[in-house]
């Protein structure tokens, strides 16, 4: 098949294949008019690579399980080198979900004390002479501090 055909086999366009080509991860074969030429392994290796990055694997993370499956293995991940890229990835999500998880006890020790200090203000203000209650938000936006 041609690239056009390819790409649209496979929801990409024909510069996404060619960018892939540059890089090496799809093979440059022509046919004697020296057109692209692209059979059903390359559309495997395609949708390989789109499915690793739709979970988040960069260009290059694809790599291993594209070479794995050039190399004639039945899956992309049946390789020593492919397994090794997930658990890199793995590694990375778990760190993040770390980082994430840090952040949100973070907000929500923000959000305690700013729904303290909001009851606080409420109660001062039933209570007679409390102070009335003012939004910090429009002293900024009109320029008071």
């Amino acid at each position: 098949m041609r690239i056009g055909e390819l790409a649209s086999r496979v929801g990409t366009t024909t510069r996404t294949l060619r960018y892939y080509e540059s890089r090496g991860l799809l093979p440059a074969r022509r046919d004697g008019h020296g057109h692209r030429t692209y059979d059903e392994a390359d559309v495997r290796l395609l949708e390989q690579i789109r499915t690793l990055q739709d979970f988040g694997f960069d260009l290059e993370e694809t790599r291993p399980f594209v070479e794995c499956l050039r190399s004639g293995h039945p899956a992309g991940d049946s390789c020593p080198a492919s397994v090794a890229v997930y658990r890199s990835k793995l590694a990375e999500l778990d760190a993040l979900i770390g980082e994430l998880g840090a952040v949100r006890a973070q907000v929500g020790a923000q959000l305690a004390r700013a729904e303290r200090a909001l009851a606080e203000l409420a109660a001062d203000a039933k209570a007679p002479g409390g102070p009335e209650p003012r939004c910090e938000l429009s002293d900024v936006r009109g320029g008071r501090t």
